[in-house]
């Protein structure tokens, strides 16, 4: 069972997470939700489509201008408290890597800690016990928030991801985060290379088999587009392509800029599976 905020998700029921930068150079959406309405216009769309958690980052994940703490919690805290009293039964994530910043959105209604950089700041997970949320737990491969991989090896990277991202959860767990509120994610193009990605995707039943749920990041990524050899905005078959391999093998949360088709792929391959009913069956039945 995965809980979050009031929201309970069974074993085989697949989550939506939609990302809302509040970043005027995010690589993807290039600051479209920067200024407040909208940011709170893609959260209604993202929820009427089927995001049940809403991701909300401050700080982008490529290198760039320094945003320092101030200025993070400037563009993520109000934003926040804001969609907490427009959308009470959102479960609102938030991507930061900084215990101070991670407070001052559990104060204002924040439900899980997004950690993408691999616990870089210790004190988040404890955080996290504080407010009781939840945590994501994340492999970035030793990599310092906002850097890219250069020359990164690995002598067996599931390895590595799985050494790393059960020992965070285990961390957080014992420091008193709710079990059932701890995730752990691959960290698929942090701390890596393509060939990582690739097989870390490739290998993603054993994270599964560890018993914690899993939550991947694909959307639009390097690794994608490195693939396919498609530019940021050409990428989203590729994703989810990759997005139903996950499903298959078992992930359960996913992060991702487009919701509608994310949710048509996962409702495909829970029916294939055999966890969902078709929603419509009348063929050879009249």
């Amino acid at each position: 069972m995965l809980r979050l905020g009031r929201r309970e998700f069974g074993p085989h029921e697949p989550v939506i997470m939609a990302i809302v930068n509040r970043t005027p150079d995010s690589f993807y959406d290039r600051g479209a939700t920067f200024r407040d309405e909208p940011a709170l216009a893609r959260v209604e769309q993202a929820a009427a489509e089927g995001a049940a958690i809403i991701d909300i980052g401050g700080v982008k994940a490529g290198p760039g201008e320094e945003v320092t703490a101030e200025e993070e919690a400037r563009r993520t805290v109000g934003f926040v408290a804001e969609v907490r009293r427009r959308f009470p039964e959102v479960i609102i994530s938030v991507d930061t890597w900084r215990a101070e910043v991670g407070a001052a959105v559990c104060e204002a209604g924040a439900d899980l800690l997004n950690d993408a950089w691999g616990g870089v700041d210790p004190g988040l997970a404890a955080v996290a016990a504080r407010y009781g949320v939840g945590l994501v737990c994340t492999h970035a491969g030793g990599a310092k928030p906002r850097t890219r991989p250069h020359r990164v090896e690995y002598d067996d990277v599931m390895a590595d991801v799985l050494d790393v991202t059960v020992g965070l959860a285990e961390r957080a767990l014992a420091l008193g985060v709710p079990r059932e509120s701890i995730m752990i994610d691959p960290g698929h193009d942090f701390g890596k290379n393509t060939r990582h990605s690739l097989e870390a995707t490739r290998r993603l039943d054993e994270m599964v088999a560890t018993g914690w749920p899993v939550l991947v990041s694909l959307s639009n990524k390097d690794f994608v587009g490195e693939t396919l050899d498609r530019p940021v905005k050409e990428r989203v078959v590729g994703t989810l392509a990759t997005t139903a391999v996950s499903a298959w093998l078992g992930a359960q949360v996913y992060r991702v800029h487009e919701v509608a088709e994310t949710r048509q792929v996962l409702d495909m391959v829970a029916a294939i599976a055999g966890w969902r009913e078709p929603a419509v069956a009348r063929r050879g039945l009249a």
